[in-house]
């Protein structure tokens, strides 16, 4: 079968898939699909970093002479949501909602996201200290997937008895 074929066929299954309706755009204005995996080879021209670098500037000869910083090669939200799209074509729904996630999470300092963690542990917060994340997550960082994640766990720490003090 060729690539053109395949990638209609698919495109096809995936709009009935979803009710009649296309796979959503990315911010570009274009279409992002299976086709366009993996971004950094066909799509070069849609990855950008932080610092509005392309992936031709990520050089060694740029890293030496310091024109490429540390962060210059994080990953940014936009990468993020564009490979969540890619994902969400292929019918990968749940790898799509862990790159979400992830595009939030860029917001939130580093320092601040290994601090979440933890209180995630078990038996590590309260409930209150959970929602209290959750709001932060939601409100100073605008990460409302991860803060209703926060929120789910609270409720089902609560359930399981798996909350400070409950041990």
């Amino acid at each position: 079968m060729n690539q053109e074929l395949l990638e209609k066929t698919i495109r096809e299954m995936l709009k009935e898939a979803n009710g009649g309706t296309p796979a959503p755009a990315n911010t570009y204005g274009g279409s992002i699909g299976v086709a366009d995996y993996p971004l950094g080879e066909k799509r070069k021209d849609l990855v950008r970093t932080v610092n509005n670098k392309s992936l031709d500037d990520i050089t060694l000869d740029n890293v030496l002479n310091g024109s490429v910083t540390p962060e210059d090669v994080r990953v940014t939200a936009e990468t993020l949501k564009l490979q969540a799209q890619v994902a969400r074509a292929a019918g990968r729904a749940t790898l799509a909602n862990n790159f979400e996630r992830a595009a939030e999470l860029t917001a939130v300092p580093d320092e601040r996201v290994l601090e979440i963690y933890n209180a995630l542990r078990p038996f590590r917060s309260s409930k209150e200290e959970l929602v209290e994340i959750a709001n932060e997550l939601e409100n100073k960082y605008n990460a409302v997937i991860c803060a209703n994640f926060v929120r789910e766990a609270a409720t089902l720490y609560q359930e399981r008895k798996k909350l400070k003090g409950d041990n």
